[in-house]
This record gives C-alpha cells, structure tokens and sequence, in this order.
C-alpha cells in the first residue's frame, strides 16, 4: 500500500511539474521580443531624447533602465506605448550614462534589453556640442615611488582638443579627478586614503569644455609608499585668466627639513607670475619653490604655506604632481 500511495505522490509530482515547465515556457513564448536600434535623437546637459524599433509580441508599455557612470543609482522609467521618450532624472551636464529598453505586454511579460546604449552629455546648450572621441587602450605601465604611469592613444575631435582629465574610481560608489594633462601620459599619485583595488580612468576635453566617453578603466592594488611629506593645492581665488594659489608643505617625517625645494607640476596652462613666502621658477607646468631664509627649517609635523599668482589661458586645474627635494609627496 506505502509502495502505491508512493507512486501515486510522485505521478502528481511529476505532473505539475511538467504543468509548471509548459506554463513557464508559454510565459517565455508569449513575451515580446526585445526592442531594436535603441538610439539618440537629441541630447542637452540635462536631458537625452531615445528612440528604438517597437518589437514582435504586442507591448503596451516600455521600461527605460539607465545608470550613470561611475556611481551607484540606477534610474527606472515607465514611459507607455511608445517608441520615444526623453529623460531628465539624474542626467547631467558631461554625464555618461548606460540605457537599456524593455517592452512589457498586457499580461506582464517582458521582453529581454535592448541595445546597451552609452551616452555622453554637452558641456552647453549651444555652440559646439559634440564630445572628442574616447581615449583608446588606456595601460597601466607600471607603479613607482611617484604613482601609476598610465598611457592611452590620442582622442581627437571636430573643432580642438585641449587635453584629458584623469580619474581615479574606487570601482563601486566614488570617482575621483586627479589631473589634466595635454600629452597622452599621465603618472597618477597613489593617494593616502587609498585602500584596495583602484581603477583609472581618462576622458578627453575639447575646447567648448566637452567631455568624452571615459575610456577603458585599469587597475592596480599598489599601496601608498612612505613618504616624508604630503602637499596640499588650493586655488583661493579664481577670475577669467587669473588665480590666486596656496602651497601648503608638510613634513611627516620624524626629523627636520633643512632647506627645501618642492617641484609642483600644475595641471593646467598656468603661468606664475609671483609668489609670497617662497622664491619659484617655472618650466613648462613644472613650478619648482625653494625655502626663503625665514623658513628654510620645517619641524617634524610642521607645515608651512606659500602663495601663488598667476594668469592662465583654457585651465586652472589643480596640482598633480609634487615633490620634495626630489621625493614623491601625495597630494592631500
């Protein structure tokens, strides 16, 4: 009898299962195919107009998905029986952002994405609005005492180039800007707050401040080398073509500093005209500080600051590099 009622269970298990495996297959044959040539049909600094090709299987409803690049928020939008639809939730002026489509039928089904879709916004609503192109094979070409060296190939672009911002992503929540650089080579300061795996990134400019589609990301778990100092850049104050800068040198050392000489290579196309504090020569964007008599001695854990004037024609970007008495100094 055990032997029967056995038999028995397991016919009707098999049953619905076969009843589940049917009913879940016509669920998949009954949903709409996937939408086609998900495109751009106008774009601003805070809105992207899509369109696509309506898909096979009757939808009545299309589900925009959409993710900013190099950040944690996704963004849903439900947009109706259509084959175009404009967003305007998250999106940015030289935002990237990642967008899919998705076609819904009367019964709920939906259909497998669209087209991956990546799309950068204008720096402006008028003027040139067109990005540079991508910076090609970004590589990691090794990690010193002063950073990641990092190299890509050339971008180009409709009207002119004027260079590449650099970042660093710590691969789920945070990007970082760390420099810009005109050259297509880029040392990338390993930072004292770094811990784990970190990716760079780069993406090109063009002189109407627009920006690229980032390149390809690489990575390093190098940590921060021991350094005997840190520096920190801050512009105070910024006019068209002018600024005013603060160095601030610290030693972390546990002896002295007698006598300094602190290179600092600026991230845009400043030129220093004079300074407070401290004697400068410049070379290229490389502006070298050496100690006045007064403050030629820096105690362990002491700092000092020194001041900056100056002119610039398309960039006022910070400091990426600096080094003291030719040792590497992170850049607070």
């Amino acid at each position: 009898m055990l032997t029967h009622r056995f038999r028995a269970l397991l016919a009707v298990l098999l049953s619905t299962g076969a009843l589940l495996l049917v009913a879940g297959r016509a669920a998949a044959a009954a949903a709409p195919s996937a939408p086609a040539d998900l495109h751009v049909t106008s774009v601003s600094p805070t809105s992207v107009t899509l369109a696509w090709t309506a898909p096979t299987g009757d939808p009545v409803d299309y589900s925009l998905s959409y993710w900013p690049a190099f950040g944690d928020v996704g963004y849903g939008q439900h947009v109706g029986n259509v084959t175009t639809a404009t967003i305007t939730s998250g999106i940015n002026p030289n935002g990237q952002i990642q967008v899919t489509v998705q076609a819904i039928d009367a019964d709920g089904h939906s259909s497998a994405a669209s087209n991956t879709l990546v799309v950068v916004t204008p720096a402006n609503t008028t003027g040139d609005m067109t990005a540079p192109t991508a910076p090609g094979n970004l590589t990691l070409t090794g990690v010193g005492p002063a950073g990641a060296q990092l190299t890509w190939t050339a971008s180009t672009d409709d009207t002119e180039l004027t260079g590449y911002y650099v970042y660093l992503f710590d691969g789920w929540y945070v990007s970082r800007y760390l420099g810009t650089t005109t050259s297509t080579s880029f040392t990338a300061p390993i930072l004292s707050t770094q811990t784990g795996t970190v990716r760079y990134y780069v993406r090109a400019r063009d002189a109407a401040g627009n920006l690229s589609i980032a390149s390809n990301q690489v990575s390093t778990t190098a940590t921060p080398p021991a350094t005997p100092c840190k520096v920190a850049y801050k512009t105070t104050s910024d006019w068209p073509g002018g600024f005013v800068a603060e160095v601030t040198l610290t030693n972390t050392a546990t002896t002295p500093v007698n006598g300094w000489s602190l290179a600092v290579s600026l991230g845009g196309d400043q030129h220093v005209t004079s300074s407070w504090a401290t004697k400068w020569v410049q070379s290229g964007s490389t502006v070298t500080l050496t100690n006045e008599t007064w403050n030629a001695t820096i105690q362990p854990g002491a700092g000092i600051t020194v001041g900056l004037l100056g002119t610039y024609t398309k960039s006022n970007a910070s400091a990426t590099v600096a080094a003291l008495n030719g040792t590497a100094c992170p850049l607070a």
